[in-house]
């Protein structure tokens, strides 16, 4: 019997014959940009726990990744699908990268575009977009990760000004930020804060010994009164909608995201099985190994797909946010599953940096429970269907 030409998953699932010209070109022209400028150095920073954001950012300004989905303010104002294919190709080649410009677009920068003035916007957006200013999102408290609103940072008025007091944990970019978006309890619920990194009483520390995006820069975050003039604060966010809104635009980006990853593994476990030799034959010429690539690759497809549907509904402006919980939660548990299934193929070469699953997978464990953790996702899915709330 001749030997059929070896399919990749996208052909199997003809993943391209869906994308619009211009999707294509993006998912190229970032697929190349991560091959040239991530992938050589990867393995290094990975281990040494470093990421040269400063060097980086304007280099992703320029493909015009920051804020990529956002209208004018120097944004590239492209499909919400595109977006998504960006974030994929990215996280192809790290968990860190994607992190990185989900942090500085889809949190900091959308908390601006959403509730800003239109002075705010003008002032930070088109310098975002361009990589010469990084933000970074301060929400999570030590405390208070799944329960938001029992933070304890807080902003008081003092005469015009506001004085802010806290604390904020697992604030990805938060010691090379030049911006924070702080979310603080007030006399009138939660509100967020524009705050300048070099204010008198602010501080990060970069938080070290992570097992999981360990290509990332990640602090805790203190301030100690600091003054604030009234304009810092978001004028059109009041409550938790305005956080969850912008962590709803992160998650969008994870579902595309975490397919990457999980696309890369897989291509480096058939890669391995087809050259690898076990008892005289191609390690892929065994059932047991076919077998698992096989069902990785329908998970895989099927996680594609849903990603492109849910993108396809947020162009159309009809996503809800429980779809996008039903995005996060399936491909972030599918993408964890199919790295550590790449890791028993490639055996014990799988848990060197020679090969990218179990970097792969040790970033997954993050991605899998920030911006929602699967029970969130799972109570949230629960309640759309039943019309009751599990969470307290």
């Amino acid at each position: 019997m001749s030997e059929a030409k070896a399919l990749t998953v996208d052909e199997l699932f003809a993943i391209d014959s869906l994308l619009q010209p211009e999707e294509r070109e993006i998912q190229q022209t970032v697929r190349k940009f991560a091959a040239e400028h991530i992938r050589p150095h990867i393995a290094d920073w990975f281990e040494n726990a470093t990421f040269p954001v400063k060097e980086l950012a304007p280099e992703f300004g320029k493909l015009g990744l920051f804020g990529m989905h956002l209208e004018g303010y120097g944004c590239a104002g492209t499909s919400a699908t595109a977006y998504g294919i960006a974030c994929m190709e990215i996280e192809a080649a790290d968990s860190g990268a994607r992190s990185m410009i989900s942090v500085q677009g889809s949190l900091a920068m959308t908390a601006i575009y959403k509730y800003g003035s239109e002075e705010q916007k003008q002032q930070w957006l088109p310098r975002m977009a361009a990589g010469e200013v990084l933000g970074c999102f301060g929400l999570t408290e030590p405390d208070f990760g799944s329960n938001p609103g029992g933070m304890r940072t807080r902003a008081r008025r003092d005469g015009s000004d506001w004085v802010l007091s806290g604390s904020k944990m697992w604030i990805t970019n938060g010691t090379v930020a030049d911006v924070a978006i702080v979310w603080a309890q007030t006399d009138d619920k939660i509100r967020g804060f524009i705050v300048p990194t070099d204010s008198p009483g602010f501080q990060a520390h970069e938080m070290h010994k992570k097992l999981s995006l360990r290509a990332s820069i990640t602090a805790e975050l203190s301030f100690d009164d600091i003054r604030l003039p009234e304009d810092a604060m978001l004028p059109d966010a009041r409550g938790l909608a305005g956080p969850l809104g912008c962590l709803s635009e992160a998650r969008f980006g994870i579902i595309f995201g975490s397919m990457g990853a999980a696309r890369d593994c897989l291509q480096a476990a058939i890669e391995y099985a087809q050259t690898r030799e076990v008892f005289d034959k191609p390690l892929a010429a065994y059932q047991l190994t076919q077998a698992k690539i096989a069902d990785m690759a329908v998970e895989l497809g099927k996680g594609q797909l849903l990603a492109l549907h849910l993108g396809r509904l947020k162009d159309q402006d009809k996503l809800r946010p429980e779809q996008v919980s039903v995005g996060k939660l399936n491909n972030t548990r599918e993408a964890i599953e199919i790295a550590r299934t790449c890791r028993t193929i490639l055996g014990a070469n799988g848990i060197t940096l020679e090969y990218p699953v179990l970097r792969h997978a040790n970033n997954l464990e993050s991605v899998l429970t920030y911006e929602g953790t699967a029970e969130v996702h799972q109570l949230v899915i629960g309640q759309a269907l039943t019309g009751s709330s599990a969470f307290r």
